[in-house]
């Protein structure tokens, strides 16, 4: 259903487009004869992303728009943009995203810049252009960038797992209720990268590591998925395939149901089942 929406002459919108997965999407939106509109905060990196993915496409129905998505204001103001420059918005991808570190007493700023980008500014995205995108019954498709670590949790930045936690949750709900709209061919799906290189996993590294697969890689088996009609767009990458992935999640999910501890995939006192349970 929501497929279609990839068009030649539609109109997509990418927050976070300016770099990693949002830039790769908007190049392959912008090759199948999209008109893009790349949101991310103002700078040279949107402007040089605009520049980048008009002249690979060769097309200039290429603009940037610039907000800060953890503003409730700034991006209803970017979407009534976006329209007044391109009419309805076909596509969405609601992709921005920051991870910066955290800890559970650590600094509250952290806390409040991860979940305002990472929750709330999807929430807004996606809010903000569903009105326009489902009064009319032609395609459209929503796409959110979430996280396996807001599915399976591990210790280490609990800001950025709570944020994709609640992406998860959000995504599942606008889907239930755009399915019960009536005369409704708008889908939303939830993309759920693996390892990828971008700047919010590139940290000190200059060369990108062999389990790593690149924004382009994702991008493509995204495409790949959504026409397959997937809403859980659950990506491998070089060092981690579906099976296992497909395991940790059971795990994960068999924690409330066994009543173990939370986490106890890293709990000493459970980790030699899981592993046993990975190999089986």
């Amino acid at each position: 259903m929501g497929y279609e929406a990839i068009r030649s002459g539609g109109l997509a919108l990418v927050t976070g487009g300016a770099s990693g997965i949002g830039l790769a999407a908007c190049r392959r939106l912008a090759a199948a004869g999209m008109r893009v509109a790349i949101a991310d905060r103002p700078g040279r990196a949107l402007e040089q992303a605009v520049e980048a993915v008009a002249s690979e496409s060769g097309s200039g129905a290429v603009r940037g728009f610039a907000a800060d998505v953890a503003r409730r204001d700034e991006v209803r103001g970017m979407v009534a943009d976006v329209t007044l420059w391109g009419g309805r918005i076909d596509v969405a991808m609601a992709n921005a995203a920051i991870q910066p570190g955290s800890a559970i007493p650590g600094d509250d700023r952290r806390w409040d810049d991860i979940l305002a980008v990472n929750l709330h500014g999807v929430i807004e995205t996606v809010r903000a252009v569903l009105p326009g995108m489902t009064e009319s019954d032609a395609p459209g498709l929503i796409i959110v960038s979430g996280s396996k670590q807001g599915i399976t949790t591990p210790p280490g930045d609990p800001a950025y797992n709570v944020a994709k936690a609640g992406v998860k949750a959000f995504t599942e709900a606008v889907q239930h209720h755009l399915r019960n709209l009536e005369l409704c061919n708008t889908s939303a799906h939830l993309l759920i990268p693996g390892f990828v290189w971008t700047g919010l996993t590139r940290g000190d590294r200059t060369e990108k590591p062999d389990a790593a697969w690149t924004p382009e890689q994702t991008v493509g088996f995204m495409m790949e998925r959504l026409q397959a009609g997937d809403f859980y767009i659950l990506c491998p990458d070089n060092d981690v395939s579906r099976a296992t992935d497909e395991k940790r999640i059971l795990w994960a999910a068999g924690d409330i149901v066994e009543n173990r501890p939370p986490l106890s995939r890293w709990h000493p006192g459970h980790a030699e089942a899981f592993a046993r349970f990975l190999r089986g």
